[in-house]
């Protein structure tokens, strides 16, 4: 058993590769780690370069997936792989630095079960920072995260928890929603977020929303009680209309200008209920996805495969 596992999803990122395994490398000279880097189906030469870097250091595994699950699934699949008393989540692009991982695994040690990367200034686009703001306020409430925790993709969980995590039949993991359903006993500290030196960003808008739904679907009732609140609302409103309506019936004030009252509360009422029966919907996908047994990531080859072929020839 190693003591720290690095886990790393990795996509287009074919330019930091070689760099960030020889920081890595670096930083954890003293230390008997693991570098498990997941390339999620990249459309350069990512898997190419991280053959080389397996090739030259034995301590790098590398897992190329047979088809694109997205960030968390990637994760997802170096945790299963993960050997570590320790396990280390970081980004593929550097802005990440390896030499913060002593950092995080001094304070872990401390008795934490999880320590995040608190970054004070968030070197990106202005709507990543909006968005990561956005995410933070809702995980309160679905996963009832502590306000001064910040969600960092760069942190440090400890394996028993990771043993735990992997446990859960989730078939659209987030990460962190499955961290706040083993153990609360988390902590963070203060990291500087780099600059992206090398390539460029691959996440965007949509992929954005789509963790967020992952988040907000996969770890909370809340859309249900949401579609709940608004339906029941919207029946207030109906009786007391019609209440309204019967009252100036029977003293003889109603007219046909009630018509475009009519319309506008059945346009209203509808759009609830589809909006309502699109979420239980979500809801009933996810269950039927994950009761069929889809599986949750698929290997299509290791560099761990090539060096036993190696061996047996």
């Amino acid at each position: 058993m190693k003591e720290i596992s690095i886990v790393i999803p990795v996509y287009n990122s074919h330019e930091c590769v070689a760099e960030l395994s020889r920081q890595i490398a670096d930083a954890l000279k003293d230390i008997d780690y693991e570098q498990i880097m997941v390339n999620d189906c990249s459309k350069d030469s990512s898997w190419e370069e991280i053959e080389k870097a397996a090739s030259a250091n034995k301590n790098i595994l590398g897992i190329n997936l047979r088809k694109n699950g997205g960030q968390d699934s990637a994760i997802l699949t170096g945790l299963n792989y993960a050997s570590g008393n320790w396990v280390v989540i970081m980004d593929d692009d550097l802005q990440h630095s390896p030499y913060d991982i002593p950092k995080l695994y001094e304070e872990v040690k401390k008795g934490w079960d999880v320590c995040y990367a608190n970054f004070n200034e968030k070197k990106q686009k202005v709507w990543k920072n909006i968005g990561s703001w956005f995410n933070g306020k809702i995980s309160e409430i679905a996963l009832d995260k502590p306000k001064n925790i910040y969600l960092s993709p760069f942190k440090i969980i400890s394996g028993k928890v990771v043993e735990e995590m992997v446990q859960f039949n989730n078939l659209f993991p987030y990460i962190d929603g499955l961290i706040f359903q083993v153990t609360r006993n988390i902590t963070q500290i203060d990291i500087e977020h780099h600059k992206r030196e090398m390539g460029k960003s691959n996440y965007n808008l949509i992929k954005s929303i789509k963790v967020f739904l992952r988040m907000l679907f996969g770890f909370s009732t809340m859309p249900l009680n949401i579609a709940s609140y608004m339906g029941f609302f919207s029946a207030v409103v109906g009786l007391v209309l019609a209440i309204v309506y019967a009252v100036q019936y029977f003293i003889g004030k109603a007219d046909v200008t009630g018509w475009t009252t009519l319309v506008i509360l059945i346009l209203i009422l509808g759009g609830l209920i589809l909006v309502s029966l699109g979420i239980i919907g979500k809801y009933l996908g996810q269950v039927y996805l994950t009761v069929n047994k889809q599986p949750k990531f698929i290997v299509k080859n290791t560099t761990q495969d090539k060096k036993d072929s190696a061996d047996e020839k």
